[in-house]
């Protein structure tokens, strides 16, 4: 059974997690050092998760912490997080951790660099693992050690950019981001690009809706509200960035298709594969985080961590789609699924 972590209170943090670790002895004892490899196998690794959203969203924030606990337990490392935070919590949170001794700070999201950036610097000896950071984040932290964990945002706005242009009977689709940062603009862009390119293929014309942000991303209500505006407008194929505003926006589309009797209107999720979840998904981009992060626990005990990029793509199967719905034709799915061996290929709209 995996082991669950508790959610915590940052401002008690420290009291509580202190008094925890001592009564499951998870406090190290002094033993005589022999050698380096000898300590690494003796060491209590610890991870520590802070994020905005729910972990229990059924979206972005369950996909990043599941991914950190698979790796975790792969990497038989400690792991905690603290999630549902508002941003002027995301530093002392972060302190928190570091004032505990935790090894490596993950954070699932671009939206915490400031705080990330900060943290790093007054505490030279932890590694910070940072989802979508930028490229060039870890040659420019203070004390190198800061990993941007980056998937290929291009090609997670391809994967469902092609079913949409493929299922798109209105030739209007549309995006939904819960902050305007350059990973979610790129993917918006890559989505765009494969659903035009996709369905000119098809001999048919698609048009997407500009991109609309919700300026944060927990505000389901701005989720319905997005929705329905574009709905109004003809969108029938969503596509998001934007954890709890996505599962608004998949409420209202759900109530859209119930009131015409027939699903007419679909969604497209990401990052994890959570088909079935609403009548309206069809299709899921598929992140696997956990392959990043294990890397970085990896460097962690090498002592080699920090000053990088770890990428994830389709070509080494960090980025994939998920299973497709049965509502999509059988020779849609055949389609898309040659779409995305072109991605795999590195041959897609070449």
């Amino acid at each position: 059974m995996k082991k669950l972590a508790k959610k915590v209170v940052a401002m008690v943090l420290a009291g509580t997690m202190v008094l925890g670790l001592a009564a499951c002895g998870g406090s190290k004892t002094d033993a005589p050092k022999e050698d380096s490899t000898q300590a690494a196998a003796t060491k209590d690794y610890k991870v520590a998760m802070i994020c905005n959203s729910s972990i229990n969203d059924g979206g972005w924030g369950s996909a990043c912490y599941n991914a950190m606990v698979d790796a975790a337990e792969k990497m038989s490392w400690q792991y905690e997080v603290t999630d549902s935070i508002s941003q002027d919590a995301y530093y002392d949170t972060i302190i928190s951790y570091c004032q505990l001794g935790y090894n490596m700070i993950y954070a699932p999201g671009n939206e915490y660099t400031d705080a990330v950036v900060q943290a790093a610097e007054e505490y030279p000896d932890i590694a910070f693992a940072l989802l979508n950071g930028a490229e060039d984040l870890p040659a420019s932290a203070a004390n190198k050690n800061i990993t941007s964990l980056l998937p290929n945002a291009q090609q997670i706005g391809w994967i469902a950019g092609a079913l949409a242009g493929l299922m798109s009977e209105t030739g209007t689709i549309a995006f939904i981001g819960g902050m305007e940062l350059d990973t979610t603009l790129a993917k918006y862009d890559g989505f765009v690009e494969a659903a035009q390119y996709v369905a000119a293929q098809e001999g048919k014309e698609v048009k997407a809706l500009d991109a609309v942000f919700a300026g944060s991303f927990d505000d389901s209500n701005k989720g319905i509200e997005f929705a329905k505006a574009m709905i109004d407008q003809g969108a029938d194929v969503f596509f998001g960035d934007a954890s709890a505003v996505d599962s608004g926006a998949r409420q209202a589309i759900d109530e859209a298709n119930k009131a015409a009797g027939a699903v007419k209107i679909f969604d497209i999720a990401q990052p994890s594969d959570i088909l079935g979840q609403n009548e309206c998904i069809i299709c899921s981009q598929v992140t696997d985080n956990s392959a990043m992060i294990s890397a970085c626990m990896q460097a962690v005990e090498d002592g080699t961590f920090g000053g990088e990029v770890v990428y994830g793509s389709l070509q080494n199967g960090a980025l994939s789609a998920g299973a497709v719905a049965d509502i999509v034709p059988e020779e849609i799915a055949t389609k898309y699924a040659d779409y995305l061996q072109q991605m795999m290929d590195e041959t897609f709209m070449k």
